[in-house]
């Protein structure tokens, strides 16, 4: 195969969606080191990525498995390692604790006028 068109993927991958979003992404794989699956021939990446789609030389849902992982904000419960626990909370005693810092009656009654005023030259 010398030439890779949309049509020749479109039959392994019907959805042309799906299709952009599998060869970008194993386009990117490719370019971060991940092995080929066919000979390069002197193709761009993204033309390999198509050739592998098309002669169906990828596990496909391993490759939507990985791509929606990639795509994923959030970290679910599975994909935690089990090694991390969580850090353990120490305890500080009362002597150890870091006191708030007092405020005369003066100045705080100067910074609730100029809280109401919009004044925030006299602020902390």
């Amino acid at each position: 195969m010398a030439r890779v068109t949309v049509e020749d993927c479109i039959e392994k991958v019907p959805n042309r969606f799906d299709l952009v979003l599998l060869a970008s992404h194993r386009s990117r794989n490719i370019a971060a080191g991940a092995s080929l699956t066919i000979d390069r021939d002197n193709d761009k990446t993204p033309v390999v990525a198509l050739r592998e789609l098309a002669e169906e030389t990828l596990d496909m849902e391993g490759l939507r498995d990985s791509l929606v992982n990639s795509l994923q904000r959030v970290i679910t419960d599975d994909d935690m390692p089990e090694e991390e626990e969580e850090a353990p909370v120490l305890a500080i005693e009362h002597g150890d604790a870091p006191k708030p810092a007092e405020m005369s009656a003066e100045d705080l009654l100067k910074a609730l006028q100029s809280d109401r005023d919009n004044d925030n030259s006299s602020r902390f």
